[in-house]
């Protein structure tokens, strides 16, 4: 069974804010963490197409550059409604919403994931803090609705998804908003654009 993953990325100048990394650009940190995370799940077996929901040039010149992955225009309508157009757009009757600032995550963890959701209607994966949400799956046909914001790990389990038992070492849990968060992300190993990015601002 193949899945349609969806990613909304925001642009780059507004997105991570809070990420501050002396001798890095925060606009190509937030480039680079997110295209590195389309990559990885554009590269996961189970994963049949991506779609990336976004309005920044920068992010759609680098998808296109990414085989199995492919962008429509954010709608402007918060992360909930990207999330939206995104699962419309999707041509697989599995589908995923997964978010952009996951710079550790590799192919099998999220080939993990999406195993443990086959079995499952509805399902959502904790952000390593427990409040957050990672990926939420549906697997039935009609309405997909994402409850992304605070505390939306409990909001998308009191909307009947199963909260799946994904290890605490996944890195798939561990998004990144923050510097520290972005050292924990990187003992784990980050993908190469996050990886030549951090290595260049510390030459610097």
């Amino acid at each position: 069974m193949l899945w349609s993953v969806v990613i909304p990325v925001k642009t780059t100048q507004s997105g991570k804010s809070r990420l501050e990394i002396s001798g890095a650009d925060r606009p190509q940190l937030a480039l680079a963490i997110a295209l590195d995370t389309v990559a990885a799940a554009a590269s996961a077996q189970a994963v049949g197409e991506v779609v990336v929901v976004t309005s920044d040039a920068d992010v759609q010149a680098g998808v296109e550059q990414i085989d199995g992955a492919t962008w429509i225009p954010d709608p402007g309508m918060s992360l909930n409604g990207a999330a939206r157009a995104g699962l419309e757009r999707a041509s697989h009757e599995a589908r995923a919403v997964m978010l952009g600032d996951l710079p550790a995550l590799t192919a099998a963890d999220l080939d993990d994931a999406l195993a443990r959701a086959t079995g499952q209607e509805r399902a959502v994966v904790p952000d390593a803090e427990g409040s957050g949400s990672v990926l939420v799956t549906w697997r039935v046909p009609g309405a997909h609705e994402a409850h992304f914001g605070t505390d939306s790990a409990a909001k998308h389990a009191d909307a009947g998804h199963t909260v799946l038992d994904v290890p605490a070492s996944s890195t798939l849990r561990r998004d990144v908003d923050t510097a520290e968060q972005l050292e924990v992300a990187a003992a784990l190993g980050l993908g190469p654009r996050t990886t030549a990015l951090l290595e260049a601002a510390r030459a610097a």
